[in-house]
C-alpha cells in the first residue's frame, strides 16, 4: 500500500510540473501585447498545507489575480505580485502589459492636465 501512495505522490508532482513547464513555453512563445484596459475585479486566493515530522508546521501561500477588461469588452484574469496587487484599484484604466497569460505590468492612465 506505500509504495501506492508514493506512486500516486510523484505521479502527481509530475503532472503539475509538466502543466507548469507548458504554461511556461506557452507564453514565452506568445507576443508582448500592449493594450488599454480597465480593472474590474480583483481577488486573492490562500491555500494551506501541514508538514508532519513529529511536530505540527503549517505553511500558506497567497496567490493574487486582477481581472482586466480591454476595449472589446473582452476580460482576462491575470496572476499579479503582491506588491502590485495592492496598487491596482477596480475601475483603474490605463494600458496594460502582458504575455500569453503572463501580467508583465499596468501603467495608469493619470488623465488629461
Amino acid at each position: 500500500m506505500p509504495i501506492i501512495v508514493f506512486i500516486f505522490v510523484i505521479g502527481t508532482f509530475a503532472v503539475a510540473f509538466s502543466r507548469m513547464i507548458n504554461v511556461s513555453r506557452k507564453n514565452a512563445n506568445s507576443p508582448r501585447l500592449t493594450v488599454w484596459a480597465r480593472v474590474v475585479d480583483k481577488r486573492d486566493h490562500m491555500t494551506r498545507g501541514h508538514i508532519s515530522s513529529g511536530g505540527m508546521n503549517t505553511y500558506g501561500y497567497t496567490y493574487y489575480y486582477v481581472t482586466f477588461e480591454v476595449q472589446s469588452g473582452d476580460r482576462m484574469e491575470l496572476s499579479v505580485p503582491e506588491n502590485e496587487f495592492g496598487l491596482l484599484v477596480v475601475g483603474d484604466e490605463g494600458t496594460l502589459f502582458f504575455q500569453g497569460t503572463q501580467y508583465l505590468g499596468f501603467q495608469r492612465d493619470m488623465g488629461e492636465n
